[in-house]
């Protein structure tokens, strides 16, 4: 399973790739490669480790301009990073970007 440093590097290093629907949504709600690298990934915030292919986490982080973004990424052992979704958390359902609502 990755562990955070190594999805940090993956990203970092523009080592990732889209699922269809992940693809979709960054069109849709115009969130850039560029963006993606830059946000990276502060903090695991939650893990799925029982996802429906393989084990993610939903990952925190922040691009140059203070856009917070929510990347959910499988944590499976690959050369390539794989981002399930993404998208900007929305205050009314996250606390702090970290915490759901209830």
């Amino acid at each position: 399973m990755k562990t955070l440093p190594k999805i940090q590097q993956q990203l970092q290093a523009g080592e990732f790739e889209f699922t269809r629907h992940a693809f979709k949504r960054a069109i849709e709600r115009n969130i850039s490669d560029q963006e993606i690298v830059e946000a990276g990934a502060n903090i695991i915030i939650e893990n799925y480790l029982t996802d429906k292919y393989s084990s993610s986490c939903l990952l925190l982080g922040f691009t140059i301009a203070a856009r917070a973004l929510h990347l959910q990424v499988s944590r499976m052992e690959s050369d390539t990073l794989k981002i399930i979704t993404l998208y900007e958390p929305n205050d009314n359902e996250w606390i702090n970007y970290t915490t759901r609502r209830s």
